[in-house]
């Protein structure tokens, strides 16, 4: 076989759709990286709605100490925690993510 090469684009998006701030990292990068980067989250503030490669305990500190909230969905293999309806809601609008990537 050959090598790989490849990278992920992390987009950061308003609730509109537009698109707010972005990073290239490599193929084999951690997702919760561009997260841990003060830069990426420059200007950012309120709830922040991410898929299950997000979640992590120490990463959720982090972005609340910044002002960020962290919404996800929980893994198989953890405890269901109680959300509340309107972060139920903006969990439904992650697909517009989906859009944008495909424009």
């Amino acid at each position: 076989m050959g090598w790989f090469f490849g990278f992920k684009l992390h987009l950061v998006i308003n609730d509109k759709g537009e698109i707010l701030n972005f990073m290239f990292t490599p193929g084999n990068a951690d997702d919760r990286k561009p997260l841990k980067q003060e830069r990426f989250l420059k200007n950012i503030k309120g709830k922040l709605c991410a898929d299950r490669g997000c979640i992590g305990q120490t990463l959720f500190e982090t972005l609340f100490v910044n002002g960020i909230q962290l919404i996800s969905k929980v893994k198989n293999n953890m405890k269901n925690s109680l959300i509340s309806v309107t972060d139920k809601i903006l969990l439904r609008k992650r697909i517009l993510i989906e859009t944008v990537n495909d424009e």
